[in-house]
């Protein structure tokens, strides 16, 4: 018999090597994949972040947040697991920046794979920077690939039920109520809708929302 946790494993197994096959020809190294509740997070990349007791071995990190499963689509779910092996690739076979960044050879890689770089993950956002989520280009090279492996019959094997205060889960609002945003030169901070475009009083600079849906950290 099957174990939750071997369902689990092997359907985000299954879907990271279907994506290391089809959209980083087969480069990318075996990872650890585990399940973690960030806030505001869809998942994070944190390289060499285990190892065997015996330092034998060291692995590389690629978190889900469950709590969002069930708000989003397959694809989105499995768009954010291939957003994290953008990071895994460059800190591999690139050059990543400090510990959070989203830099150009990176945001590049995301657009080879299909995945376009938002830090609103719309349309229009910078493609560069600390926060920097995605969303997936219409007939691009993820979305093709993805809906191959969920026409495959690939699933999500379990979605929570309950938050982490114990109540049911309900459908998620389409924006949130209070955005935090920040002034990228002193590091003010602002609150309010997240349609705003706020400028900081002190440095005239436009402030950057944090609300971009996949907040990600090179841990």
């Amino acid at each position: 018999m099957t174990t939750p946790t071997q369902k689990n494993t092997t359907a985000f197994t299954v879907a990271y090597d279907h994506f290391n096959d089809r959209l980083f020809a087969g480069a990318l190294p075996d990872c650890l994949i585990t399940l973690q509740r960030k806030s505001k997070a869809y998942g994070y990349f944190a390289g060499e972040r285990f190892g065997a007791v015996d330092d034998s071995e060291i692995t590389d990190e690629i978190a889900m947040n469950p709590s969002h499963f069930k708000e989003r689509s397959v694809e989105e779910v499995l768009s954010t697991l291939a957003h994290e092996m953008a990071h895994l690739w460059q800190a591999h076979f690139g050059k990543p920046s400090r510990a959070g960044y989203h830099n150009k050879e990176w945001a590049a890689k995301m657009h080879e794979i299909g995945l376009h770089p938002s830090s609103t993950g719309q349309p229009g956002g910078k493609e560069v920077g600390q926060s920097v989520s995605h969303y997936i280009i219409e007939g691009g090279r993820f979305a093709l690939v993805c809906a191959e492996l969920i026409k495959e019959g690939f699933t999500l094997p379990y979605v929570e039920r309950w938050s982490e205060g114990g109540q049911k889960k309900k459908k998620a609002k389409s924006a949130a109520s209070k955005t935090k945003f920040t002034c990228p030169d002193c590091g003010a901070n602002a609150w309010g809708k997240p349609d705003l475009h706020i400028l900081c009083g002190a440095c005239n600079q436009k402030m950057e929302s944090d609300q971009a849906g996949e907040l990600d950290a090179a841990a």
